[in-house]
């Protein structure tokens, strides 16, 4: 594909992502006037913030949610409430408690990034059906194949016949394309057509439109990686157990790894780690207390870091 577009790298793209919005549509059963793709789901936030956030307004994110949403969010000046997780699991009824007259927009990830856990089916509609209707629920659908639980199932599955809900979605992930920047997003053709008006005409370029394009309709390799996700997340899952490292159960391909059991803290699990050419992700800016988070790496990496944790808690 990439050969097939190299002669036409000096024209802009396509202002609307249609050649990739009609394969998305095809793909999950949707009405491809109803999507809009952005330069990853980041892009995405933005829009959504801009387009329903006056400063003062109000927007309801959980305590350890993804911390774009609450990024954005502060960028148009709206007031971020904190909804309390309960064992860093997103709570429908701290989220209804944070409800005032100035809400506009509550965001959840799910599965969440960076805790790696997930609310149900049942709790997810519970809380649409609690929240007024004004309210626009941001559903981040970020890690959504990476999990195959009896009570979950995604935003967009949910939530396609919604008015006031933003489903989003990203190549960045299952698809391994994160340095293209590519994600979209699923609502009314109300909320859709609104954010068109005020999104940057070319947002989406060339190479990472003709790679979603041939990302999203290889569905052999999208298994693959899930298959190999899964095998990877238990290896690791039963090791950082047998380590006395908490974490949650394998939902994502990431472990958000607590050291409250062990010998080391974090912070000289990241330097011990480091020397190892391991980076992981320090939890300071999410204030979860002496965490890192991993990400499930290649075979290489992942055997690496089990050998390398368990001399250094070993």
């Amino acid at each position: 594909a990439f050969v097939r577009d190299k002669n036409k790298i000096f024209k802009y793209p396509e202002s609307d992502a249609s050649s990739l919005r009609s394969v998305i549509a095809k793909k999950f059963n949707i009405d491809e006037e109803r999507i809009i793709c952005g330069s990853g789901s980041d892009q995405i936030f933005d829009l959504t913030c801009q387009l329903f956030i006056e400063p003062g307004d109000e927007v309801i994110v959980s305590e350890f949610g993804f911390i774009m949403h609450r990024i954005y969010a502060s960028l148009y000046q709206a007031k971020v409430r904190l909804a309390k997780e309960n064992f860093s699991k997103v709570s429908v009824d701290e989220i209804l408690k944070n409800v005032t007259n100035k809400t506009k927009i509550v965001f959840i990830a799910n599965p969440n990034n960076p805790t790696g856990t997930y609310i149900s089916k049942n709790n997810m509609l519970d809380l649409r059906e609690k929240l007024r209707s004004d309210i626009l629920l941001v559903v981040d659908d970020a890690y959504f194949e990476f999990l195959n639980k009896k009570d979950y199932v995604s935003g967009l599955e949910l939530f396609k016949n919604s008015e006031n809900v933003l489903i989003t979605r990203t190549f960045s992930k299952i698809y391994g394309l994160a340095g293209l920047r590519l994600g979209w997003a699923y609502s009314s053709k109300t909320i859709i057509n609104s954010m068109y008006h005020i999104k940057p005409p070319f947002n989406v370029n060339r190479a990472a439109l003709v790679a979603g394009v041939e990302a999203i309709q290889d569905n052999e390799w999208t298994q693959k990686a899930i298959e190999y996700n899964t095998l990877w997340s238990k290896k690791i899952f039963s090791v950082l157990q047998e380590y006395k490292i908490k974490t949650n159960e394998p939902t994502t391909n990431f472990f958000l790894m607590n050291f409250d059991e062990t010998k080391i803290n974090s912070e000289k699990a990241f330097q011990e780690l480091s020397k190892e050419r391991l980076i992981l992700r320090e939890m300071k800016q999410y204030k979860a207390p002496n965490s890192l988070r991993l990400t499930i790496g290649d075979e290489k990496a992942n055997e690496h870091f089990l050998k390398s944790i368990g001399k250094i808690l070993k």
